[in-house]
């Protein structure tokens, strides 16, 4: 079955909200220019009340590595989630200093943008239009994607069940698509993930 992250979790409702539904992964942004930015401290405090079912991640954006293994120690994120520039050896220091397996992150506009992302020493790859920019790509560049894949960018209860039945993706990652005023939406989020849910039943 599809996976779901829900991602820019921030507060103690949002925690309760995704231990009522369940999805398997959510996440913390711990880029300091985004807006769903959360400080360590906070996102350990919030973690502590998470369902031990639900993986928190943590997502980081060109972040100097050392920086990032404290923020990882300091939150309790069990796996990282990386957005930037980030190359294989950058991957592999990563890996190295927080023992935490990394997602990495690619923007494919073309094919080759999928083989690259193919090739990543990466443990989970991830395809997106952007860093939180809301907004869809054209998924046909990755019909022919040899690797299992996160799948983000513009996701909504409404296109859900699309992305699944056209791309089979390991999971699905939305965060703004669930949201109303900039917070997280009970309602959005029970459409999202029983329309995930009921979409890979059905297929």
């Amino acid at each position: 079955m599809t996976k779901i992250k829900i991602c820019g979790l921030k507060t103690e409702e949002d925690i309760k909200l995704v231990n009522a539904y369940r999805p398997e992964y959510c996440g913390f942004i711990f880029w300091e220019p985004g807006k769903r930015y959360i400080t360590p401290d906070k996102a350990a405090s919030l973690i502590r009340l998470l369902d031990p079912e639900i993986t928190p991640v943590g997502v980081f954006l060109d972040e100097d590595p050392h920086k990032l293994a404290e923020v990882v120690q300091l939150s309790g994120v069990c796996l990282v989630q990386l957005h930037g520039k980030e190359d294989d050896a950058y991957i592999g220091l990563v890996r190295d200093l927080t023992g935490r397996k990394v997602i990495k992150a690619f923007k494919p506009d073309t094919e080759e943008d999928v083989r690259v992302a193919e090739r990543s020493s990466a443990d989970m790859i991830m395809f997106d239009a952007g860093a939180g920019s809301g907004k869809t790509f054209n998924w046909d560049v990755l019909s022919d994607c040899k690797r299992e894949f996160f799948l983000a960018g513009g996701l909504a209860p409404e296109n859900a069940a699309q992305a699944i039945r056209t791309l089979r993706p390991f999971a699905l990652d939305v965060s703004s698509g669930v949201e109303t005023d900039g917070s997280k939406d009970k309602a959005k989020v029970e459409e999202f993930i029983n329309n995930v849910r009921t979409a890979h039943s059905k297929g």
